[in-house]
This record gives structure tokens, sequence and C-alpha cells, in this order.
């Protein structure tokens, strides 16, 4: 990971325009937080525009997508890490995952005729409206030789800002400023941001002691002084300029931080990338018994299709013939 001064890094751009499909690391060093930026282009216009999804409906996966990106930018792990919103709402399920490579997907279950009947908007918010009552999970997979970790809280919110928040204050016990935005700017393609700041404990706090006054408080005040004035400078971030294509996210953050000694870090790729594969397609079929493999046969093929990429794999009788002569075989070794 490189490393810059705060207005060589705050200013930094590719040739050809401002970066998207990024996660980029930051500190404000003199209030002594640690953030992350998001910022989502070709990628989650690619993700979005596989589906027919009603536009609330995009808007709040692109926000899932956003948030599960900037989320998996504060851990470290190797492997998968997954967003899932699940509901009693029309849309059932929302599922997101980024890898620790970057890769990113996500897609969601929609009851056509549940969201439907559901009439006007009301003001109770997307989440109470769209997804329900239900949980929200995160899931960090590392793979069947390591502890896989799980932590689910209540959908207690209207937004899913608000949700994650609730996550952060019940579960993690670590106070969080978040700031989720999706649309697709000027009638173009989808885009999408999420800035994630949050308070770093006094103890350990990037190598720092803390510093007491007569009083034997330890800087409390102002960091209690440091965070409103925090939370306040994200309040003034518009959706227009947060997704705007010609505005860099690392010029954004330095508009907004730079009196606070803001230190940005290389920024990490992020990529629309589906994980489907013929062989785990095939996979599942051989679990399958014959009489089970025949009942999905519909004119002479059974087809699988994936819910994240909508790619859809056919296998004729011949390529069924095969499949279940494999199965045998590994059945009777």
């Amino acid at each position: 990971m490189t490393e810059g001064g705060p207005a060589e890094s705050a200013v930094r751009e590719l040739q050809g325009g401002p970066q998207t499909d990024i996660l980029i690391p930051f500190r404000l060093e003199r209030a002594n937080l640690r953030g992350r930026a998001v910022r989502l282009g070709p990628a989650i216009d690619a993700i979005l525009s596989r589906h027919d999804y009603p536009p609330p409906v995009a808007d709040l996966l692109g926000e899932a997508l956003a948030l599960a990106a900037v989320l998996a930018g504060t851990l470290k792990y190797d492997g998968v890490f997954t967003l899932q919103a699940k509901g009693d709402g029309p849309v059932g399920m929302m599922v997101c995952d980024v890898t620790s490579d970057g890769d990113l997907r996500g897609y969601a279950e929609v009851d056509a005729a549940a969201y439907a009947a559901l009439g006007p908007a009301a003001p109770d918010g997307p989440v109470p409206r769209i997804l329900g009552a239900g949980h929200l999970a995160f899931t960090v997979d590392q793979g069947p030789d390591m502890e896989r970790y799980q932590g689910i809280v209540d959908l207690a919110g209207a937004t899913l800002t608000e949700c994650a928040q609730h996550y952060f204050r019940q579960s993690e016990q670590i106070e969080t400023l978040l700031r989720l935005g999706v649309g697709r700017p000027g009638g173009g393609g989808w885009q999408a941001s999420a800035l994630m700041i949050q308070r770093v404990p006094l103890t350990g706090g990037f190598g720092r002691e803390p510093k007491a006054d007569d009083s034997g408080h330890a800087d409390e005040e102002r960091r209690d002084d440091d965070w409103r004035r925090i939370a306040i400078l994200l309040g003034t971030v518009r959706n227009d300029e947060a997704l705007a294509p010609d505005v860099a996210p690392e010029n954004l953050l330095f508009r907004l931080f730079h009196e606070d000694g803001i230190r940005v870090f290389g920024p990490q790729p992020l990529r629309d990338q589906c994980r489907c594969s013929d062989d785990r397609a095939e996979n599942a079929l051989r679990m399958l018994d014959a009489d089970e493999l025949d009942s999905m046969i519909v004119d002479g093929a059974v087809t699988v299709s994936c819910q994240f990429c909508s790619r859809t794999r056919r296998y004729d009788e011949a390529a069924l013939a095969l499949l279940r002569s494999e199965a045998g075989a590994r059945s009777a070794a």
C-alpha cells in the first residue's frame, strides 16, 4: 500500500479522469479517526443493468453494494465478505459479496406481485417498505480451514445507513459515521458511493498514547468536539457531488477534511466479477440423484442460471448422460 502527503494524495487522478471502482483508505490524523471511501461506476452499472429491478430496488441494492465494499475494506481477510439482508417484504433477500481481491457482485430476490401491490411510496423509508422486518448479516468466510465469522442484527432503521449504524452500536460498539449514495447522474450509468469514518480507541489508536489534562481526562472533550465537527462536515456532502463522474473521490475527501491532517492511502481496485463457473454448475448437478435431475429437464435440457450475473448454462441429454456417468464412477470408487 502506498502513502502520499495529504495534498498530493488528495488530488491524485488517473490520466483520462477521476478513478472509479475503488476503495480508498484514509486517516484523519489530528482527530485520530480512520475512514474508508468507496466509489463505484462501471462495476455497479454492469451489476444493476443485468436485472430489470424496479428503480427503488436498484437504488437499495446499489447502496448495499457500496456498503459491502466499504465494510470489507475495514477488514483483513483472505476469502469472501458477504452482506445479506433478509426480510418479509417484497424483496425477501438481498445479497452482496466482496472477495479479498476486490471482486464484487450482488442480487435481489424480488416478488414482483408483492412489489406491485405496494401502492404509492410511504414515508416510512425504503428498508421497512421494500425489505420489511428481518435481519442484516455480515459474514467473513476464509475457507474450510478458518473459523467463519458472522454478525447479525435486526433491520432497525428506515434506511440501510441507519441499519448499518445500528449494527455497529449493538454488535461492534464502534462509533461510526456512514454516508451512502446511489443514482444515475445526468441519466447516465449507475454510480454509487460510500464514506465511512470510525472513532479509534484512545488506547493503541495509531500507536498514540492518550494525553491527559489536569483533570485526568484523556482529551475526551476535544475528541467529542472533533467527532461532532466531522459529523457536520460529512452532512454537507450532496448526492450530486458524491456521484459526479468528474469529481475525484480523493478531491472530495480533501475538500471535507483538509484541516484535519488527512492522509490518503493508495486506492484498492474493485471490479464486477461473478464467481460462477461451469465447474460449479456441473458439480451441483452431479450432487442430484437421477429422479431429481430428470424432474429438472425442460425441452430436453436442464438449465442452470446464476442469480448474480444472470448467465444461463444449458445441459442437453448428452451432457447430462456424461454427468451421470461421472457421478456414478465417483460413487463406485
